[in-house]
């Protein structure tokens, strides 16, 4: 498919969703996206690396702005290609969904002037309207204020290491470079700053194997775990304001496992923990904060074991920076914490204020009926051309 960055960010997004590209099936649009920012822009470096596609100006201007965004979706629910509706709006609490071309609904509504148009399709909001915004600026643009970076990047869906921009990363790390970076990933509109850090903890728990029937001569490890999960429950997270940005804390508990048979006391039986830390924590910090609130349960409990098994830093808002204090500025003032994990955390451990900031409710990332407000993609659109085009201080 030959994609139009001039056209209607609106047009391109559907664009976009309607070629497939499950993590680690990426090539197709990552070659349309190479091929059109090849054709359709001027003063763009173009590199092709796996399926990531980098891009950058080189103008000689005193700030540069990085815009990145993922290629890649979860799997395909019946939901591509996309399709463009009119629904009574949400903001009425009426979800009502009817055709535009069809349904009393609609017609009812429109009489009062509560719908909204709303594209539907698999990565409308996470982040394929991020990434049409970002491939139409990088058209349209005629002068940025800002040199610019452009990166679209594979397999953000999938572990860890498999993720493009960590690839980016290792390999080409004078690509990251930026006064600040720009994720297009989905934050209703608003700028959600930082993001929270994640560490997973696996506490054992050891016992003695018996019969059921003759339980008394068993060890009961599912048991044992009882007073980790009453800590659990007990647990009262912090809440901490960073820049104007509350985070809140949480420490659950995420799987548990144990057993044997139907009849048989288990000797062991494991709780996985998962910490959701706000980014004034390190992981180490907040590593010592887990096994302190965990520390009376393990007194004097030889049989019961905790290792970390998965961990990674959160980010810091940095909205103090001048260009991400202009660029709050760009969007009337209005921003939030990222609560969840994402790639905002590697330009923030190089000392790169980054934001996310993207069309889409992420609550409704990933699901059958994924879809995004056509209103909003435009909003971000503007809010972002009103940013580039400022002349920095």
């Amino acid at each position: 498919m030959t994609l139009n960055l001039a056209a209607d960010p609106i047009a391109l997004t559907a664009a976009l969703v309607d070629i497939p590209s499950v993590s680690r099936d990426e090539a197709a649009i990552a070659g349309a996206v190479e091929a059109a920012l090849r054709a359709q822009t001027t003063g763009f470096e173009v590199l092709r690396h796996g399926n990531c596609v980098l891009a950058r100006t080189d103008r000689g201007l005193p700030q540069r702005v990085l815009l990145a965004g993922h290629l890649d979706t979860v799997p395909i629910a019946d939901n591509v290609p996309s399709r463009r509706e009119t629904r009574a709006s949400a903001a009425t609490g009426d979800e009502t969904r009817a055709s535009a071309a069809t349904g009393d609904e609609t017609r009812a509504s429109a009489a009062t002037g509560d719908v909204e148009e709303v594209l539907y399709g698999c990565g409308t909001v996470d982040m394929k309207s991020g990434d049409a915004v970002f491939l139409h600026l990088a058209a349209t643009l005629a002068e940025p204020a800002y040199d610019l970076t452009l990166i679209f990047y594979d397999c953000e869906e999938i572990e860890a290491r498999f993720n493009g921009l960590g690839a980016i990363e290792r390999e080409l790390p004078e690509w990251l470079a930026a006064d600040v970076a720009i994720l297009g990933e989905p934050s209703g509109g608003l700028i959600e700053a930082g993001c929270q850090g994640t560490l997973r903890v696996r506490v054992t728990a050891g016992g003695t194997r018996a019969h059921s029937a003759r339980s008394w001569l068993g060890d009961n490890a599912i048991h044992r775990l009882g007073k980790v999960l009453a800590v659990l429950a007990a647990y009262r997270a912090r809440t901490v304001d960073i820049d104007g940005c509350e985070y809140r804390e949480g420490l659950s508990a995420v799987r548990v496992e144990g057993g044997v048979a139907g009849n048989v006391v288990p000797d062991e039986a494991f709780v996985d923990v998962n910490f959701r830390f706000a980014p004034d924590r390190s992981v180490d910090q907040a590593l010592q904060h887990v096994r302190e609130t965990l520390a009376p349960v393990f007194d004097g409990d030889p049989l019961l074991s905790l290792e970390l098994t998965d961990s990674v830093a959160g980010a810091l808002p940095g909205l103090a920076a001048p260009a991400a204090a202009r660029l709050v500025d760009a969007a009337g003032g209005r921003f939030r914490a990222k609560y969840g994990w994402t790639d905002v955390s590697r330009f923030a451990a190089r000392g790169i204020p980054a934001v996310n900031y993207g069309p889409g409710d992420p609550n409704l990332a990933h699901k059958r009926d994924e879809h995004v407000p056509v209103a909003q993609i435009t909003e971000v659109t503007d809010t972002l051309r009103r940013f580039l085009s400022a002349e920095p201080a």
